[in-house]
């Protein structure tokens, strides 16, 4: 991952964002009610705390040691406890299925875009939204394009929209996300 992200303004979590795929990888997996950048920012929370951030370190940890890293204050997540179960799930997954390598869900085999989606729904803790967004974020920032991306994102890989965190590259795109999301719920209320 070449590409320099900027989704938390925070510069050490973007540098670990934009250089470990499984860091990645797991901000998208704490994208859930929490603030999109706080969400991202975790996964230098941990890297703090275990000196570095490693997919397999995470996976070969003792649960209940790496749950007491993760809520530690300040904690990983709103739900640091239940998050940490998740991530070490994660990283357990991406060991035993791609050989530690994240990257690997996005390029091993030539996937087209309908299997990259298909790969990212069948990780733990990743449903049909959270795939998509992931999808579109490989794609829109970080050059990871295999055919037929965009549709297999649905409107997440729409050019110029301001839908989700694929969109975020700078503090005004995170507002206009963040303006999206708040039209979006109150539509859903009325």
């Amino acid at each position: 991952m070449a590409k320099k992200l900027n989704l938390t303004g925070d510069a050490d979590a973007d540098q670990l964002l934009s250089e470990d795929p499984f860091a990645l990888l797991t901000g998208m997996l704490l994208d859930q009610q929490i603030a999109m950048e706080v969400a991202f920012n975790g996964p230098r929370k941990i890297a703090e705390r275990m000196g570095g951030f490693d997919v397999v370190k995470i996976a070969e940890s003792d649960l209940d040691e790496f749950t007491e890293l993760c809520v530690a204050k300040p904690a990983i997540h709103r739900y640091g406890g239940s998050m940490a179960k998740r991530v070490h799930a994660l990283a357990q997954y991406v060991v035993e299925h791609y050989d530690g390598r994240t990257d690997n869900i996005w390029t091993e085999g030539d996937p087209d875009g309908r299997e990259v989606l298909k790969r990212l729904k069948a990780l733990p803790g990743f449903g049909d939204q959270k795939a998509r967004i992931f999808l579109a974020l490989l794609g829109k920032q970080l050059g990871a394009r295999p055919a037929g991306w965009r549709e297999a994102a649905g409107a997440y890989g729409d050019d110029g929209s301001r839908r989700s965190i694929a969109d975020v590259t700078d503090k005004q795109t995170l507002e206009e996300v963040r303006a999206f999301k708040k039209e979006q719920k109150a539509a859903a209320k009325k």
